[in-house]
């Protein structure tokens, strides 16, 4: 099958990998460094907020009613998926760059909100944190998208995967963050207003200023967002989206003449033709068309469903850590700490797990991903957390005991490595690459939505779940999941080493006099 290529896309899929790439990567990647941090930190602060806000007086710390903690911890997800949704099609409206500043000041604005509250009441409290945690969520939802969409459209076809992968690796460090900054302001305040334990002074145990600790936390994720902002602001807007969207390929060379260091030809009249040649074809076929569902209706329902599967089990894992790590006695009781010791023992063990598992296992993805492809990593991936996950339900009450927690806990850990060195790093690469320019950012953001809403059932069904049928069953349906998702990964397509053109069929010449055409066509492309 023959292929038209501008020379401007051309130049950028044979590019070498140049300062300008990794620029990029850094730039887009603070964005889901601020993503991880804001959404998951909020797990290090739940049980400080149920001992300052709802203490009743009793025998236990205070703790979040089942209601309550599941908004606080979901509340994010709602907005995240309608902001997937909302920036992903505004993206390919309005261009990748006008979008990509809008959604950082959202997040900036939103997580310094975050920290504040009307009132000390504990309902004025949670209100004020819901709702700023979803216009949170809402700006962070338009940075998946967008993020994917420029690194893919960015970089060059040899290293494309590593560069998108390198990106949301980012996210490891986000959730790293989360847990040393949980660890610095607990260790502080601890040195600064020392406390008894639960059991001895279950008053002291919380000291006025630990509802400092939670506030600051939670306000954190607006510095890195603030200082990536200029930076994404000097971005100019990717050559694909100028030049086969808004069809102004002079622009399009100018702007990658400026941050590559690549000689481009403009060619007006090609672009002229090649539109032409498209609807002639029919290939400017929109979302809700019949043409849309024949050629990448499944390629949608597979990006979507294997993010949706993945999210239920990722989420669930990384949100709840702290009550599986209590379930298995690797954190103390909560009776025997104070509450700015049960933050630091939180987020402690949440570090060593992201230190360990969580971002090995995403940069293990970027070193393979355009070697061994993204396929086999996203059915290898699926396949290893299935096997875990039952390794842990099946003989669950043997890693109850006494001197088997450190074995739950690194077989815990290989279920987060095998995440990121397989499908929560290939369902957000895939979506970027295998769908036509002008609807990529919507499709990348539809798949994306999917996964935020299986976060929601893992947010939300999690918390009832584990009290309703226990742990253990809870682990054998999460391991139901990754099995689905590793039998779904069979409809997803492999983009190694194709341009994105190739890939998404924008290349696709006339089937007739096919041969003829593109012989003389192979002797005119650069």
């Amino acid at each position: 099958m023959a292929k038209e290529q501008l020379k401007v896309l051309n130049a950028l899929d044979v590019a070498k990998t140049q300062m300008y790439h990794f620029t990029a990567i850094v730039i887009a990647g603070m964005g889901f460094f601020t993503d991880s941090y804001d959404l998951f930190c909020i797990s290090l602060v739940t049980k400080l907020l149920g001992r300052i806000y709802y203490y009743d007086g009793g025998n236990n710390p205070g703790s979040l009613p089942q209601n309550v903690s599941a908004a606080i911890n979901g509340v994010a997800f709602c907005g995240t998926l309608a902001g997937q949704l909302f920036f992903g099609w505004l993206g390919d409206k309005m261009g990748r760059k006008r979008v990509y500043g809008m959604t950082l000041m959202l997040m900036v604005i939103a997580s310094l909100a975050s920290g504040l509250s009307f009132g000390n009441d504990p309902k004025a409290v949670v209100a004020t944190l819901c709702f700023f945690r979803f216009w949170l969520g809402f700006g962070i939802g338009g940075d998946y998208p967008l993020s994917a969409t420029i690194m893919s459209e960015y970089a060059n076809k040899k290293t494309r995967g590593a560069f998108i992968a390198a990106v949301f690796a980012m996210q490891g460090f986000g959730i790293l963050a989360g847990g040393a900054v949980g660890i610095i302001v607990s260790s502080v305040f601890k040195a600064l207003y020392p406390s008894p334990a639960f059991q001895v002074n279950p008053t002291l145990s919380t000291v006025p200023q630990a509802d400092y600790v939670w506030r600051i936390v939670l306000m954190f994720g607006a510095i890195p967002a603030a200082l990536t902002y200029y930076w994404r602001m000097k971005m100019p807007e990717t050559a694909r989206y100028t030049a086969l969207v808004a069809k102004n390929t002079q622009q399009a060379a100018a702007d990658m003449a400026k941050v590559m260091q690549v000689e481009i030809e403009t060619e007006p009249e090609k672009v002229q033709q090649l539109d032409q040649n498209q609807r002639q074809r029919g290939n400017d076929f929109g979302l809700f068309t019949k043409r849309f569902l024949c050629r990448h209706g499944l390629h949608l329902f597979a990006t979507a469903i294997t993010w949706f599967l993945l999210d239920i089990a990722y989420y669930s894992q990384n949100l709840f850590q702290k009550d599986v790590f209590s379930a298995i006695g690797w954190i103390p009781e909560a009776k025997t700490m104070s509450a700015l010791e049960e933050v630091y023992k939180i987020a402690r063990a949440q570090t060593l797990i992201a230190l360990c598992s969580t971002v090995p296992g995403y940069w293990f993805t970027v070193a393979f991903i355009d070697r061994i492809g993204r396929f086999t990593i996203q059915l290898m991936g699926f396949f290893f957390m299935t096997v875990f996950m039952f390794a842990l339900a099946i003989p669950y009450h043997h890693w109850t005991l006494n001197g088997n927690q450190i074995g739950f806990v690194v077989m815990y850990s290989l279920t987060f490595f095998f995440a990121n060195f397989g499908p929560n790093a290939t369902t957000f690469v895939v979506p970027a690459e295998i769908f036509p320019a002008r609807l990529r950012s919507t499709c990348h953001g539809i798949s994306a939505a999917a996964g935020k809403a299986g976060a929601m059932v893992g947010a939300f069904g999690f918390l009832y779940a584990q009290n309703s049928i226990g742990l253990r069953n809870v682990l054998l349906i999460l391991g139901g999941a990754n099995l689905l998702g590793m039998l779904f990964t069979l409809l997803v397509p492999e983009s190694k080493g194709k341009s994105l053109e190739e890939i998404s069929g924008e290349a696709d010449e006339e089937t007739n006099n096919t041969n003829r055409e593109s012989a003389l066509k192979a002797g005119l492309q650069v």
